[in-house]
């Protein structure tokens, strides 16, 4: 294996910001947060909005996650897309 293109596998806490849990896990991801973990240590800290802990298919439990506002700005800034063979408003085919 090169040495020096790999990212650095270490442990990090996963905490899910709908449920309050947290998970100690390994992962290569970066980032600036820290938490102070049960065992006294202190680990870096992602912060999700799902996980397995309050994720549906498996809590058993439907949960509405807002993503309307992500379809809202597309449209705002690419406008509405016509499906193909639809008449436009001056009735010829798109």
């Amino acid at each position: 294996m090169r040495s020096g293109i790999h990212p650095e596998y270490r442990r990090v806490v996963f905490t899910d910001t709908s449920s309050g849990t947290s998970f100690l896990t390994r992962s290569t991801v970066h980032t600036t947060d820290t938490i102070e973990w049960e065992d006294g240590c202190t680990y870096p800290l992602v912060k999700v909005e799902i996980s397995s802990a309050s994720h549906p298919f498996f809590t058993g439990q439907m949960k509405i996650v807002d993503t309307a506002g992500r379809v809202e700005r597309f449209e705002k800034r690419y406008g509405r897309r016509r499906r193909a063979g639809t008449a436009t408003a001056d009735g010829t085919a798109s």
